[in-house]
C-alpha cells in the first residue's frame, strides 16, 4: 500500500505546553523564586508620590507611596486590621493611614497608630503590615521581594556611573520597539529570550516589514554565543564592504536585563539598559534607562513602519507590517515551548534557557544565583554590549571594545 501524499496534516495534532518552570513568576514558582533574589525597578522616582499607586510585579500587588517627609514605601495592599485596600489610604508625614479605621503604617510596615484603641494601641508595636524593602537609584524605585536573609546589594551599572557633564538620565517604559503599549499582554520570557535571537532582525525588521532600522541591520550576521559570569552574550559580525565591518554585541544579564545597543548604530558601548519586569505570568513591562544629552533620545530610537509609528497603524497594517509585538504576542499568552523546533540559529535561546534552569537548581539548593553581591565593590556590573566598527582588512582586525 502506497503512503498517502497528504501525510503530516494537522489532523490529530497533540500540542504540549509551556516551560512553566521558566515562564511563571509568582511566589513559590521555580523561576519566580530566582527572580525574588534580585532587586527590580518598579517605577520612576517621580511616580512615587503622596498619592498611593497600584503596582503589580511577580504576580503580587503592592501599594507604592512616598511619605510627606520624602521616603518611598511599598506595602501589601490589604490592611492587616480588617482588609481595606491601602490604595484608598491617606499619606502623612511618617506613613500611610488606612481609610477604614485609621491605622497608620510607616514605609516598613510598623504600626504607628491605632486611633480607635486606648493610647493609640497599647500593643501596636506587635503588629506589622507586610512590606517590601525599597531603594532609589538612577531615578528609579527598586524593590526586593525575596527572603530577608538573602537580600543582596542594589547593583550599580558602570554606564550610569560618573555621568558626563551635559548628559542626563532618561527613564522610559514605552514597551516593545519603544512605541508599543507600556503594559505588554503576554509572557515576559517571550520577549527576554528574543534578545538572544539576532537572526530575527534581518527577517522581521528588514525583509518582511521593510527596513525599520538601518541598511546594515538588514545583513544576516555571523554570530557567536557565549556564557558570561552574569548571563549570555551574542557577538554579531556584519561585513559592510571590503574595508568596513560591524561588531555588534548584545547581552542578557540575570535576572531580566536586556542590553541591546542602538539599532540606529550609535558607535561604542551602549548607553542604555532595559529591564523586562514581569507583572504576572501573562503581562510585563520594559523599563529602560539611558544616559544622553538629548532627553528625547529613547523616543527617537523607536522603529517605524513605512515611516509611521507603531501606534498609528491600522489592524490591516499591523498584519502587513508586523514588528516585535505582533511576532511575540502571536506566540500566545504563554508560548508552548515544548512545540519549538530549535535549530543552530537558536543557540542563544537554548543557552539562556539552560542557564535559567541552572539558577533554579542553585536557589532550590539554598545557594545564590549569578550576579548577586553582598559586600565590597562587586556590586558594579560592567556592560559590554554595543556597536563597534572596524576595518576587516587591518593587520589586527579585532574591533576595539568600549
Amino acid at each position: 500500500m502506497t503512503e498517502p501524499t497528504d501525510t503530516g496534516t494537522a489532523y490529530g495534532l497533540a500540542l504540549g505546553g509551556p516551560l512553566l518552570e521558566l515562564s511563571q513568576v509568582g511566589p513559590g514558582t521555580p523561576f519566580g523564586e530566582v527572580l525574588r533574589r534580585y532587586w527590580h525597578p518598579i517605577a520612576a522616582s517621580t511616580e512615587a508620590t503622596t498619592r498611593p499607586t497600584r503596582i503589580r510585579i511577580l504576580g503580587e500587588d503592592i501599594i507604592l507611596f512616598r511619605t510627606r517627609k520624602g521616603k518611598a514605601g511599598a506595602l501589601h495592599p490589604r490592611c492587616m486590621h480588617r482588609g481595606a485596600n491601602l490604595f484608598y489610604g491617606g499619606v502623612e508625614e511618617e506613613g500611610i493611614r488606612c481609610c477604614y479605621h485609621g491605622w497608620l503604617f510607616d514605609t516598613e510596615g510598623r504600626t504607628l497608630e491605632q486611633p480607635c484603641e486606648p493610647e493609640l494601641g497599647k500593643h501596636r508595636d506587635r503588629m506589622r503590615q507586610p512590606w517590601y524593602p525599597v531603594q532609589e537609584l538612577y531615578g528609579l524605585v527598586w524593590i526586593y521581594m525575596g527572603p530577608a536573609e538573602k537580600k543582596p546589594l542594589l547593583p550599580r551599572y558602570d554606564v550610569f556611573e560618573d555621568i558626563p557633564e551635559g548628559q542626563t538620565l532618561i527613564v522610559n517604559d514605552a514597551g516593545v520597539g519603544g512605541g508599543g503599549p507600556a503594559l505588554l499582554d503576554f509572557n515576559w520570557l517571550q520577549h527576554w529570550e528574543n534578545v538572544m535571537d539576532p537572526f530575527h532582525v534581518p527577517i522581521l525588521h528588514a525583509r518582511f516589514s521593510g527596513n525599520q532600522f538601518t541598511p546594515e541591520m538588514a545583513l544576516i550576521p555571523e554570530v557567536d554565543f557565549e556564557y558570561t559570569p552574569v548571563g549570555v552574550r551574542s557577538t554579531q559580525i556584519r561585513t559592510i564592504d571590503e574595508r568596513s565591518a560591524l561588531r555588534r554585541v548584545t547581552e542578557v544579564v540575570f535576572p531580566n536585563l536586556r542590553v541591546v545597543a542602538s539599532p540606529k548604530l550609535a558607535s561604542g558601548t551602549t548607553n542604555m539598559i532595559g529591564w523586562v519586569v514581569p507583572c504576572d505570568d501573562t503581562s510585563f513591562r520594559i523599563i529602560t534607562l539611558a544616559v544622553d544629552d538629548d532627553p528625547e533620545f529613547l523616543t527617537k530610537l523607536r522603529s517605524t513602519h513605512e515611516g509611521r509609528p507603531w501606534r498609528e497603524l491600522t489592524d490591516e497594517e499591523h498584519q502587513r507590517l508586523p514588528g516585535d509585538y505582533e511576532a511575540q504576542k502571536s506566540q500566545g499568552d504563554i508560548s508552548w515551548h515544548s512545540e519549538d523546533h530549535l535549530t543552530t540559529t537558536d543557540q542563544g535561546v537554548s543557552m539562556l534557557r539552560r542557564m535559567m534552569a541552572k539558577q533554579i537548581k542553585v536557589v532550590q539548593a539554598g545557594g545564590d544565583p549569578v550576579g548577586v553581591a553582598f559586600g565590597g565593590d562587586d556590586d558594579v556590573v560592567r556592560i559590554t554590549g554595543g556597536n563597534f566598527f572596524f576595518d576587516p582588512m587591518a593587520p589586527t582586525a579585532a574591533p576595539a571594545e568600549g
